[in-house]
């Protein structure tokens, strides 16, 4: 992708907007992202050069006790930090339980059922009809009198005696939060800046969503659940952020905390609750930056990551060390969220996944989850299904003895009695060979959510390396690379608290899309190049009121086109900061036959959106500091704990390695376990595992090795 750039000096971003000055370098800097498991913490010291980290328990109830007690836990003075970069579940979590708060929405009259009606899509190929529930029941959905059409000319002029009663009317059903959704406001947004005026003389806070605002873009349904989200998790994700703020800065820190958004970067907490839809996805977008630094130092800038938990599986792509991000995202069936978001796809496949034999006699593998409690049967909490954990502690590639959130004791052959029951039983297999087939079943699942980031876009998996993290990611990553033809396999130093390590790496980010939706034959070109250049000015304004040093300013311009008559949009990256209407033809023409491998010279091209994407590049964090030098052993020998029995094409005799040991320069031959304090790393018979100067573990797959069942 080709982007336009420009150095600045490196001072205080902020300067812009005169805020307090910051030191001459951000030097201790905490990034904390919250799981629904665990709170994870990275502590960079860059004056000591030192790395401290944390995983402590996620205090549900207030997630900011979680984050707190992982800041004791690593020893950090809270008066001495530098930077603190949040990664937050509290608005994904709320959209995906539906935890929401009560909100009232305001349309054009007449309108009052897009949120209902939606698309004409199904949530099954082969279903005749889909279920769902609107973010905003009926009863809370009301009309005005007011319309614009699609040029943007006034045909109603807005009712404000109306728009009072309505306003008044969903403060007397207790709404507390509000969305204003007119009719074509994203040609032209009058209404809604007068709507929001008056709101804000009549609404008790400050949760009011004006659509176009948020994302000015046409399609009234997408922009109209988009706001709705916004505006249901606004106050939510506002009392958390302020409670968090508070709590921090009663124990001496002074400066902004900054909020991971889904699209890779970060904003500050005094303003991250006005578009708080854009923190969806904030957890698993800080995984993917952490994979796109990693990847880019390691010299590996295409990956695929692949990120695998305890209940599923995050997978992504990143194309030149830049993750794809995209603003076509459906959380659920008819819940699309349209602000650029990095394109995560997840699948049911975690470790706690649950194995059954169907009625039909076939083996499945989730997507129901055993969860954190009871868990797995290995975890001692009652568990007594078998999951995949189970059948990677079966089958050796586990260590009993350093298994993570157990509470009771459970042996081995109490799981393999579980397994051989439940599982052997049916199928006619004994207890081994049941848990080696729950981890074929589970591979192939999980490499088929890689192909939907790949190979349903166009990409061939051969091209890139598999980015393998999370706590169970590293046990399967080889063999699913195995099963895609991806050659290597790139396992960063931390892998379970990678997206902890995202929050430390990741830039400043504003996304902005405005809607022309003209075809080309008619389209102004100059209106376009004012687009750009607003949108810019816009972002370069955002980023200069943060209180974070940058190294660089960078900008990322494309646009989403389509031929006239087809519904979805094609994103093209643009070559220069101001294309003429020739490079526009070009440019789709080429990405339309890199995608589809179709010409279609005939049908004419329309411009739907104009994107820019305000990069605030910050100072590189040295990676290889997450693992302390001073543990590493002189040979692979010292470093060696032991061997142990593994299950690939049966058992084997298999070298356990403990890495923060590994010395720098280690080649490991498979067959190989790696273990660590947050995963483990199978290196499968007759691959080869190599460490960089960062301390990954780079793993070359020799081609049916082992025979290509195994």
């Amino acid at each position: 992708m080709s982007v336009s750039t420009r150095a600045v000096p490196p001072l205080n971003a902020g300067d812009e907007a005169g805020s307090p000055d910051l030191p001459e370098r951000q030097s201790l800097v905490a990034g904390i992202d919250v799981g629904g498991t665990f709170t994870d913490l990275v502590l960079f010291d860059a004056g000591k050069r030192e790395v401290r980290l944390a995983k402590t328990p996620t205090t549900l109830d207030n997630q900011a006790f979680g984050v707190l007690n992982a800041l004791h836990s690593a020893g950090a003075d809270l008066a001495a930090l530098d930077l603190i970069v949040h990664g937050t579940t509290t608005t994904t979590n709320a959209v995906l339980e539906r935890n929401l708060c009560k909100t009232g929405l305001v349309t054009t009259q007449g309108f009052r059922d897009v949120l209902e009606l939606g698309r004409r899509t199904r949530p099954h190929a082969y279903g005749m009809k889909g279920h769902f529930v609107p973010v905003i029941p009926r009863n809370l959905r009301l009309e005005v009198p007011e319309r614009f059409d699609a040029d943007g000319c006034e045909l109603v002029p807005l009712d404000e005696e109306a728009l009072r009663a309505a306003l008044k009317a969903l403060l007397d059903q207790g709404c507390e939060a509000l969305v204003i959704h007119f009719l074509h406001a994203y040609a032209n947004p009058a209404h809604e800046i007068r709507a929001g005026e008056i709101a804000a003389e009549v609404w008790p806070n400050e949760n009011i969503t004006l659509g176009h605002a948020l994302l000015s873009e046409s399609r009234e349904f997408e922009r109209g659940v988009t706001a709705a989200i916004n505006a249901s998790v606004q106050p939510l994700l506002r009392r958390y952020v302020e409670r968090l703020a508070d709590q921090l800065a009663q124990e001496g820190f002074r400066h902004d905390v900054l909020v991971m958004n889904g699209n890779g970067g970060m904003v500050s907490a005094r303003r991250v609750a006005i578009e708080a839809a854009k923190t969806v996805m904030s957890g698993p977008a800080s995984g993917v930056m952490a994979a796109a630094t990693t990847g880019r130092r390691a010299g590996i800038p295409d990956l695929l990551t692949y990120d695998m938990g305890g209940t599923s599986t995050d997978v992504a792509l990143i194309r030149n060390a830049e993750p794809a991000v995209s603003n076509e995202i459906e959380i659920e069936y008819a819940m699309p969220i349209h602000v650029p978001m990095v394109d995560v796809r997840t699948v049911g496949a975690g470790g706690g996944s649950i194995a059954r034999v169907t009625e039909a006699g076939l083996l499945q593998v989730g997507p129901e989850s055993a969860g954190s409690t009871p868990g797995p049967i290995c975890y001692g909490r009652g568990g007594v299904r078998p999951t995949i954990s189970d059948a990677n502690l079966l089958l050796g590639r586990m260590n009993p003895e350093k298994l993570n959130s157990v509470s009771g004791e459970v042996s081995l052959a109490d799981i393999e009695a579980i397994f051989a029951e439940k599982l052997g039983v049916p199928l006619g297999v004994d207890a081994i060979e049941a848990a080696a087939a729950v981890l074929r079943i589970a591979n192939t699942r999980m490499a088929d959510a890689v192909r939907m980031v790949s190979v349903s876009l166009g990409e061939d998996p051969r091209d890139f390396a598999l980015f393998a993290f999370g706590g169970a990611g590293p046990l399967h990553a080889t063999a699913i690379a195995r099963e895609l033809g991806v050659p290597r396999v790139l396992v960063p130093a931390r892998p379970g608290i990678t997206n902890a390590l995202g929050c430390v790496v990741a830039d400043l980010r504003h996304d902005f899309v405005n809607t022309v939706n003209k075809p080309l034959e008619v389209l102004d070109i100059e209106t376009v190049h004012a687009l750009f250049d607003q949108q810019s000015a816009e972002g370069r304004a955002l980023i200069g009121k943060e209180n974070v040093r940058i190294d660089e300013l960078k900008e990322i311009r494309s646009v989403d086109m389509q031929f006239i008559g087809q519904t979805h949009l094609l994103r093209v990256p643009l070559e220069t900061a101001r294309p003429s209407l020739e490079d526009l033809q070009r440019l789709f023409e080429d990405a339309y036959f890199s995608r589809f491998h179709v010409e279609l010279p005939e049908i004419k091209a329309s411009l739907v959106n104009v994107n820019t994407s305000v990069v605030g590049r910050r100072e590189e964090i040295d990676l290889s500091l997450l693992i302390d030098p001073h543990g590493r052993k002189a040979s692979l020998e010292e470093a060696r704990t032991g061997m142990r029995r593994v299950w690939f094409d049966g058992f084997r005799e298999t070298p356990v390695y403990w890495r923060d040991h590994l010395p720098l320069d280690a080649e490991i031959e498979g067959p190989a376990i790696v273990e660590q304090m947050d995963t483990t790393i199978v290196i499968e018979p007759g691959d080869r595992g190599v460490q960089d100067g960062d301390g990954n573990i780079i793993i070359t797959l020799a081609a049916n090795a082992w025979g290509d069942d195994a």
